[in-house]
């Protein structure tokens, strides 16, 4: 393996340090990533589209450097920005035959604080249709594998970007979760992703700025990598109205995960769907394993399957609003996004009402149970990943799903709490597929729940994909 196919594997924190110290360069950091790119994404379709100025752009970080500057706390790390996210003068699709040769003038604010904190944006990562479904295809790119085994999905619909982390293609992925998207393909893929609190990583543009229940936030390879990306994207901004405070408040470092007084809750099925047995054994496993370093560990039951119809009646909502100016082109969109937008203009103000009253009953039932414990932990995924080739899996244990998304239930019940939701890698299969364990916080906690997944991921180590060991 030549020395740039392993830079490629470093993580963020230790690319930062290693520029930093000008041991190397953020060209010769790009160029890892382009030559695992060009390797890798033929097989596995995770980047869609270059960044023709990548290299350009990590020229210039090297030049700034010479000169003494400090060019940011993510200086010559490649990041890969999902395609819902605009990026300035770079084919931005939303995976939608409507946007195939879309070009946005603006950068969307998370994209300006990267670039302002020294990341090189490599390319944009693929995303179902307007990030629709919990597997990542769409007519325009085609299907995205799992770097683990590419017959299999690697979720969505962040897909593109985990599967580019897991792979080495970049150091850094942004994305967004609605339902899951950060958390789902971060369990598939084997990397680590945070559905940060509402409003704490502001999302603009978008097409409805009130939205109370998608997210925009990092995945990457560590939890402290995913650490220092928040660091560098976090914060309120006169351009976005919901907004969580930062003041007084370090991402990166990580502090110390486990006091001690730490104690935890696990639940195998949070959402009443049932689960795969193997996936339950790893998750447990994981999480009472934190006993070995002084944490207490108690299995509870929580039953938040009233949460499915609430969000279900969001999630119809919340397509409505995001596409309302495009409801005219419902027969152009695909069948997932079209399904959505049909269910949602049928939600019934009643519906909507309960639904919001199911999001408070949520809250308070989440505020008492952080009364006695510091995090829930509880897994990701039902299933395993699925044939690539499938829409979504049509049983968990053998019981049917009753609808497109009820196989994620596990996370998108999760989302109704606004709440950071973490999803880090826990162990492997039978098949040798990642794990992922979800671990929620409290509300503006994001500091200790990735300090929790580091801990995690150190104890259950899962090493690389088969891909990357030839």
């Amino acid at each position: 393996m030549s020395p740039r196919r392993e830079l490629a594997d470093l993580s963020a924190v230790e690319l930062r340090t290693l520029v930093a110290k000008r041991e190397v360069s953020p060209v010769e950091v790009v160029e890892a990533c382009l030559e695992r790119l060009e390797r890798h994404n033929p097989t596995i379709n995770a980047v869609v589209t270059l960044n023709p100025r990548a290299l350009d752009d990590a020229r210039d970080l090297e030049r700034r450097l010479a000169r003494g500057e400090t060019p940011g706390l993510l200086c010559g790390l490649p990041v890969g920005i999902k395609d819902v996210t605009p990026v300035a003068g770079l084919r931005t699709t939303f995976g939608s035959p409507l946007y195939k040769d879309y070009i946005p003038k603006e950068d969307a604010l998370v994209v300006q604080r990267l670039k302002a904190a020294g990341a090189v944006i490599l390319g944009k990562t693929n995303t179902p249709e307007f990030a629709a479904g919990g597997n990542t295809f769409n007519e325009v790119f085609g299907r995205t594998r799992n770097p683990w085994d590419p017959t299999k999905s690697a979720g969505g619909s962040t897909g593109g970007g985990c599967a580019a982390l897991a792979t080495g293609m970049i150091a850094l992925g942004e994305g967004t979760d609605l339902g899951g998207s950060l958390r789902i393909p971060a369990s598939f893929c084997g990397v680590v992703g945070i559905r940060p609190s509402v409003g704490l990583v502001p999302t603009h543009p978008s097409d409805w700025v009130w939205d109370p229940l998608q997210v925009t936030g990092p995945v990457a390879r560590t939890a402290e990598d995913v650490a220092l990306m928040l660091q560098a994207v976090a914060g309120p901004s006169p351009l976005a109205p919901l907004a969580q405070p930062v003041a007084g408040r370090t991402f990166f470092p990580l502090p110390q995960a486990i006091g001690p007084r730490s104690a935890v809750a696990y639940c195998p099925d949070i959402a009443g769907i049932g689960i795969d047995p193997g996936i339950e054994r790893v998750c447990r496993g994981a999480a009472f394993a934190l006993r070995d370093a002084g944490v207490t560990v108690e299995e509870i039951p929580l039953d938040l399957a009233y949460g499915r119809p609430a969000y279900l009646a969001l999630r119809g909502l919340w397509f409505v609003a995001q596409l309302h100016s495009r409801l005219d082109k419902l027969d152009r969109f695909g069948v997932n996004v079209a399904n959505n937008i049909a269910g949602g203009l049928k939600v019934t103000t009643r519906e909507l009402a309960a639904a919001e009253a199911a999001r408070g009953r949520m809250w308070h039932q989440f505020r008492e149970l952080f009364e006695r414990f510091d995090h829930l932990l509880t897994p990701c995924m039902a299933v395993p990943p699925f044939p690539v080739e499938q829409n979504y899996p049509d049983t968990v244990g053998g019981k049917n799903m009753e609808t497109y998304v009820d196989w994620i239930a596990p996370t998108f019940v999760l989302s109704l709490t606004g709440l950071p939701v973490a999803a880090v890698p826990c162990g492997l299969d039978a098949s040798g597929l990642p794990v992922g364990l979800q671990i929620v916080g409290r509300q503006c906690g994001e500091e200790g729940t990735l300090a929790l997944a580091a801990e995690v991921q150190k104890r259950r180590p899962i090493g690389r994909p088969p891909l990357l060991r030839g």
